[in-house]
């Protein structure tokens, strides 16, 4: 047992490269209740590069390819699972965090696939997974990676099955569309907030005794055809005899299964539906 167990909360965010975790993160971490990473001097002050309990995916294998790694898909049967792990852990990430606030935030995409050894290590944990469409993910992460366009939504969709096959083992579990937050990010941030049993200090409730929200609180800005840009992108990349074959046939071998999340590539604008089928046992909310 460590000082911080009996007092502090921790919330742990996973989702794809420019999937929108970031932006959550900051979100969440404008709460008195709530503190995050902030000026680590490491890449998006994600946690996984401030630790030394489990193998980062390097560089080369991060954006557009962690999931394509055996090692990066960890549960509750890890050997890493022990004591002195956790306590390292804890060592490691305590000083980035204000030790005063209720809940304790980490944020790192590879966390989409680690929610299980993560509730292993840090029992009573909760966990947000944030989805965004494959095709704005694929062209977004596409400069980063240096993949090949299929190479790219093949990792969203082995990602993102590996993640449902995990989730009826979470506890804890809340999934938030990027488009959602975007497009009405008061009402995702109150069920967000509301996932942690906090009131959202924008309402002008729950902010903590002596404090001013003005002081702390940013404009969560409204923001529409966020993925329209991508969607444009990847409309001119279907010029061309060999082009138009080559989309349909990425189209033909994974539509059905980003189906199954929600989305289409066939038609990409197509709204995203309300419900994500995962496993039958899974606590999931998206709405």
């Amino acid at each position: 047992m460590t000082a911080a167990e009996p007092v502090n909360r921790f919330v742990f965010i996973g989702g794809l490269h420019r999937s929108g975790t970031t932006m959550l993160a900051r979100h969440m971490a404008e709460h008195p209740a709530v503190s995050g990473f902030e000026g680590t001097g490491v890449p998006a002050d994600e946690g996984q590069h401030l630790q030394t309990v489990w193998p980062k995916p390097s560089a080369a294998q991060q954006a557009g390819r962690f999931a394509f790694d055996p090692q990066a898909h960890l549960t509750e049967a890890s050997p890493l699972i022990t004591d002195a792990g956790r306590a390292q852990l804890l060592a490691e990430w305590t000083p980035h965090w204000d030790m005063s606030r209720l809940w304790l935030l980490e944020k790192s995409p590879p966390n989409l696939l680690m929610m299980r050894f993560l509730q292993a290590m840090f029992p009573g944990a909760r966990f947000i997974a944030v989805l965004r469409h494959p095709v704005a993910v694929a062209c977004a992460t596409q400069k980063w990676s240096g993949s090949r366009p299929h190479d790219l939504i093949r990792h969203w969709v082995v990602a993102h099955e590996r993640f449902a096959a995990d989730a009826p083992y979470v506890d804890r579990l809340l999934v938030v569309r990027y488009e959602d937050l975007v497009a009405e990010p008061d009402r995702v941030m109150a069920r967000v907030f509301g996932f942690l049993d906090l009131d959202d200090p924008h309402l002008g409730r729950d902010i903590g005794e002596g404090r001013n929200a003005d002081n702390f609180l940013t404009d969560r800005a409204v923001r529409t055809g966020v993925n329209e840009h991508y969607f444009r992108s990847w409309d001119e990349r279907r010029a061309g005899i060999a082009r138009r074959v080559y989309l349909e046939l990425v189209a033909r071998t994974y539509e059905r299964r980003i189906n199954r999340f929600g989305y289409s590539i066939r038609e990409p604008r197509r709204p995203p539906s309300d419900t994500v089928s995962l496993a039958r046992r899974a606590t999931v909310s998206v709405h």
